[in-house]
């Protein structure tokens, strides 16, 4: 429980009369107590990971997110040729659905890479670079289809 000083003045009647009043407080004999040391938690059930654990385990995630922006490049660009007979909302539907596909088959294989994660870092084998491969995914599509239909749409721009 938190400990509060008391208060040794009388208490004032309005805002004016606490700038008037000039309280000194008296230094309070508290005696000193022992400090103690931190005690450890031990409630968890995850052992203590080892420097060399960890960088393994760095490594392995490092690895899985530079496996990731290089697949979303890859498969963004892929998208712009192989759904180039589709039309309409279609495309874009299926575009869509293939970069959910090749994100679950990256997720597969991260979990062959068998990864030594605590249990409160197992969801980073689906969160780690998800934004990243997202974005980039979009973005590689949208560029790779603007440039190589560029040519066929009439614009007014020579090129």
């Amino acid at each position: 429980m938190a400990k509060f000083k008391k208060k040794k003045s009388a208490p004032t009647t309005g805002p004016e009369d606490s700038k008037k009043e000039s309280v000194k407080e008296n230094p309070v004999d508290v005696p000193e107590t022992e400090k103690s040391e931190p005690v450890e938690d031990n409630s968890s059930t995850d052992p203590p990971v080892s420097v060399a654990e960890k960088s393994e385990k760095d490594r392995k995630l490092n690895k899985l997110f530079w496996m990731r922006v290089a697949l979303a490049v890859i498969a963004g660009t892929a998208a712009t040729f192989i759904f180039e007979d589709i039309e309409g909302e279609d495309r874009r539907w299926a575009s869509i659905a293939f970069m959910i596909i090749v994100f679950f088959g990256t997720i597969i294989v991260a979990k062959g890479m068998k990864m030594q994660l605590p249990s409160s870092d197992r969801k980073k084998i689906v969160t780690q670079a998800i934004g990243s491969y997202v974005f980039l995914y979009l973005f590689t599509w949208i560029v790779t289809y603007t440039l190589v239909h560029s040519g066929s749409v009439s614009s007014g721009i020579n090129l």
